[in-house]
């Protein structure tokens, strides 16, 4: 019995045969075969060659296995062996993005959302000008606890249709941090406006609370929505424990200055006595709410001394929190000798004059002072901390 091989353009074929058969194979024994089968060349011969002599190309393929799996174990040692890039060592770690945490205190007659709008363009800059630094602000802008009426506008005249039922109405987005008794100049209701701050810290530190357009979230993140929205562009950020500075407008400012004073400490785990009564609900709540850490900055625009002598205690001694005065030399609804009664109340101020009125300049060239404050107070920050930490090490070791 012959075992004969049958090539084709497509594939290789072997027919057995009981008997002998010529050196060639004709057109007509090829056609017995099914049509898929075709020779080349029909008028071309087939050689007839033994199993012996001639392997499959199976076979073939199959050898050549353990050639090819040591070529390749041979590649990968050399991968492994290959010396490092030579700037592999000098290659510098990514840096690490950290986060600001900044409370945005609205002014009179205001809330946290109108307030947002109307700097929408000073928080874009902000966050512009700190991606640079590695520094990720997260602006948060709580709404004042009470409500105003139309009378508590400034310059509202009653008239004769106000006089009857329900003539002083409520407004429906206009807010106060306290009100001010015309008789006296004291403060009325600024508990609740403290007491609202701390509310709004206790939700974003202690509680982990997302913080979404400005405003704290009412839940944590469920993965969905805004909220996941803003995990996903916080994903690698360093997050702070803590509320790290303030800004404030008119009646917002005073409030970031109270809040600034009320929290620092006079001297290393010494923070400022309380020495009126009434305010030391407020006060440990404020404190407790960040975690006994007082504040890295406070910036203050068109802000205001606040003159009740049972609020003296804030400030003596001086504020030595960092604090950024901006002023505007028209501002017709702040006087300026109380904003500059507030300035004196604060250690080594630093004030800026815009030529403009009573409201927050948004443009460039007005948000790189606040921009550069901000850096110089988180460096100093973080170098104080830095040394601290390497003073206590060494008195560990002794």
């Amino acid at each position: 019995m012959f075992r004969v091989l049958i090539r084709t353009p497509a594939r290789s074929f072997r027919i057995l045969c009981t008997e002998p058969i010529s050196r060639s194979i004709s057109t007509s024994t090829v056609s017995r075969f099914p049509p898929s089968i075709k020779m080349a060349d029909s008028a071309q011969p087939t050689p007839v060659q033994s199993s012996a002599s001639t392997p499959a190309p199976s076979d073939i393929s199959n050898a050549n296995v353990p050639a090819q799996q040591k070529q390749q174990k041979q590649q990968n040692n050399k991968k492994q062996n290959r010396p490092p890039h030579p700037n592999a060592a000098n290659a510098k770690p990514k840096p690490v993005k950290r986060e600001v945490r900044i409370l945005m205190l609205h002014g009179y007659t205001q809330s946290g959302p109108l307030f947002r709008a109307k700097t929408r363009a000073l928080e874009k800059l902000l966050i512009k000008a700190l991606s640079p630094l590695n520094l990720v602000p997260t602006l948060i802008y709580p709404t004042a606890p009470n409500r105003l009426s139309v009378s508590d506008i400034p310059g509202y005249e009653p008239s004769t249709s106000d006089s009857g039922p329900g003539g002083d109405k409520e407004l429906s987005d206009s807010w106060a941090w306290f009100r001010r008794e015309e008789a006296t100049w004291n403060y009325k209701l600024i508990n609740e406006g403290f007491e609202r701050l701390a509310e709004t810290m206790r939700g974003v530190n202690l509680e982990g609370r997302e913080v979404v357009d400005g405003l704290v979230t009412d839940s944590k993140v469920d993965g969905e929505g805004k909220e996941a929205e803003e995990r996903k562009e916080m994903k690698g950020v360093v997050r702070s424990e803590v509320i790290d500075g303030v800004i404030g407008f008119s009646q917002g400012a005073a409030m970031a200055a109270m809040l600034t004073a009320a929290m620092e400490h006079l001297a290393p785990g010494q923070p400022r006595p309380v020495l009126t009564p009434d305010h030391e609900g407020w006060v440990k709540q404020i404190r407790e709410a960040n975690k006994g850490q007082p504040l890295k900055f406070c910036v203050s625009y068109s802000g205001f001394f606040a003159l009740p002598p049972e609020l003296g205690w804030l400030w003596e001694p001086k504020v030595k929190t960092p604090t950024l005065h901006v002023l505007g030399s028209l501002d017709t609804v702040v006087e300026e000798s109380r904003s500059r009664r507030l300035i004196e109340a604060c250690e080594d101020p630093v004030v800026v004059v815009h030529p403009g009125g009573h409201y927050v300049p948004v443009n460039k060239e007005w948000v790189a002072p606040l921009v550069g404050f901000i850096r110089t107070c988180l460096e100093k920050h973080q170098q104080k901390t830095e040394e601290e930490g390497e003073k206590k090490k060494v008195e560990e070791s002794v």
